[in-house]
């Protein structure tokens, strides 16, 4: 595991999210992940989604499957599952201002059901669901032991777990922690980041049988450099832009300097990106 220099609270990480929240959207758009390009000719609103479909197919969701979005953000994700999956999905964000405006988004409906709260510390009930998805949270986690066994605790036996993960290298070298890894964690506000191994081995100690993974790095890679454009241009016709980045009590400011690295952890091999799939066994008869 890659760990930052000062380990970040869970105020830290919704804070991030919170402070950031108009950048993130203007930036990126309400789906807070990478997109999944298949042909490369897609457009980013496209890319996005199929990141989103390819999770759901892995998890074998079905019309009316009970499905938990752990690290659920703006709730994009959860509200496509409803959507075009027919799924009843319940979501979970720590930032508050990702939870607000999910809410306010569909605030007539109760699919998805969303919930302001620490994964680690939820009251959902033990085998109610039949997948958990975690879209780009898991590194924003301290104990991912224990984000693996909550997934296991909430799963109906036979139920499926996909996650898609922020990754170092197997095998960093020192100049890739120190002057990429540990900066991207200790800016963006990750407590840890694993590698495909070390989460497969985890996985494991949880209880769940691993099916799949699959290292879908040159397929979101191009995610940062389209941030990065859309940076400097927000920079040139903002300019509240320019005011954030030079206004020293904004400590979060730091993140949209870190997209640089970010892209060049992608282009150098430092970071990686994969989609890990397993289910809880089923009950022995």
């Amino acid at each position: 595991m890659i760990y930052p220099k000062v380990a970040p609270t869970n105020n830290d990480i919704a804070g991030h999210y919170d402070t950031l929240d108009a950048f993130y959207r203007e930036i990126w758009g309400e789906h807070v992940h990478h997109g999944l390009w298949l042909t490369g000719k897609e457009k980013p609103e496209v890319a996005v989604r199929q990141l989103v479909d390819r999770v759901a197919a892995e998890a074998k969701i079905q019309p009316g499957d009970m499905v938990c979005d752990v690290g659920s953000g703006y709730g994009a994700a959860a509200r496509m599952l409803t959507g075009v999956y027919q799924a009843q999905v319940t979501a979970l964000t720590l930032s508050e201002a990702q939870y607000m405006y999910a809410v306010n988004k569909n605030s007539a409906d109760t699919n998805p059901t969303y919930l302001l709260c620490d994964w680690l510390k939820n009251d959902l009930p033990a085998e109610a669901f039949d997948a958990v998805i975690a879209i780009e949270c898991i590194a924003h986690i301290p104990d991912k032991l224990g984000f693996f066994k909550e997934a296991f605790r909430v799963l109906r036996p036979g139920g499926h777990l996909v996650v898609c993960a922020w990754l170092s290298i197997e095998s960093p070298r020192p100049w890739q922690v120190r002057y990429l890894l540990e900066p991207i964690c200790r800016e963006g506000r990750l407590p840890s980041l694993g590698c495909a191994s070390e989460y497969q081995a985890l996985l494991a100690d949880a209880g769940f049988i691993s099916d799949a993974f699959d290292d879908l790095s040159d397929r979101v890679r191009r995610t940062w450099a389209i941030c990065l454009r859309r940076i400097l241009l927000g920079l040139i016709i903002r300019p509240r832009y320019v005011r954030f980045l030079l206004d020293h009590r904004r400590q979060d400011r730091i993140f949209l300097l870190t997209m640089p690295r970010l892209w060049l952890a992608f282009a150098t091999g430092s970071f990686r990106y994969g989609l890990f799939t397993a289910h809880k066994p089923e009950i022995s008869i």
